[in-house]
């Protein structure tokens, strides 16, 4: 974390570790310009086994917030001592406010993927089979705000079933067809399909059968790269349409510094740096 900072800011920061190859203080700067805030951001590395000393240290130095990426989502939950309900809802966080000796909690990754399908990729999500690839902590994120845009029907598949049917468990009671199964269960198309595993990390294609893509399905990957990934090239040589994670990053940011600040930042020209870069 750099020292010498501009103490009469509003200072926020990413939590990490690795953190260098972070996005985010490309971002905020931005969007801060762009809306008349004065903050800086910057990049905080956390030891794996000192992420709450670290934001405790933050907090001491007066800092208003912080980011928090892999691997310390989970462990971010556990420390805040109040969540949102999206927080709540995902057992995860990105999204810490420091305000009157709090920490909150919240989790704008579902937003952010929400936002970005319908206003950037401009597909309804209401009224559409969704098939959600994984039952891990990025799904958990994604399940209330998709719940919230009504779809037909989500299906959850993951390599362990109990997962699955564990993390459907916890959305019931919206009145929306759920469901869980394995990969080898997979039937289709779907109208929208969403990777939030973990194999593009790895460059790994998740088992998801040919079926469940056709002309028409949006396939989203939640990770981002400079080439398409194993996911994105399947699913584009069955007929879907692609889409990679860089749109949900820059998304859940401007929810991210809306949280913080009370405004959202238009998003189009971070967007469109940051897919020049890549």
């Amino acid at each position: 974390m750099s020292s010498g900072l501009d103490r009469s800011v509003d200072r926020y920061c990413v939590i990490g570790n690795p953190i260098a190859h972070s996005k985010s203080p490309e971002i905020h700067p931005v969007f801060a310009a762009r809306t008349g805030q004065h903050l800086s951001y910057v990049r905080c590395l956390a030891p794996l086994d000192g992420f709450a000393d670290t934001v405790r240290d933050l907090v001491a130095q007066g800092y208003k917030g912080a980011n928090v990426t892999v691997p310390f989502k989970i462990e971010a939950a556990q420390l805040a001592t109040r969540l949102t309900e999206r927080g709540r809802a995902a057992g995860a966080v990105n999204t810490l406010s420091f305000i009157g000796g709090e920490i909150i909690g919240d989790n704008t990754d579902g937003p952010g993927l929400v936002a970005d399908i319908v206003r950037n990729a401009g597909v309804a999500l209401a009224g559409k089979r969704i098939l959600l690839l994984g039952a891990g902590g990025a799904a958990r994120g994604i399940m209330l705000p998709f719940l919230a845009e009504r779809p037909a029907s989500i299906l959850v598949a993951n390599r362990t079933v109990a997962t699955a049917e564990a993390l459907v468990a916890n959305f019931t009671g919206h009145g929306l067809d759920l469901a869980a199964c394995g990969f080898e269960d997979i039937a289709g198309p779907y109208d929208i399909v969403v990777n939030a595993t973990s194999s593009s990390l790895a460059a790994a294609l998740p088992p998801v059968p040919a079926q469940a893509f056709a002309p028409g399905t949006l396939a989203v990957d939640i990770m981002y790269g400079d080439a398409p990934s194993p996911f994105m090239r399947f699913a584009a040589e069955h007929g879907a349409d692609t889409r990679d994670g860089l749109g949900m990053l820059v998304e859940q940011a401007a929810e991210a510094f809306a949280v913080w600040r009370g405004m959202r930042p238009d998003t189009s020209e971070v967007f469109n740096k940051l897919r020049v870069k890549k």
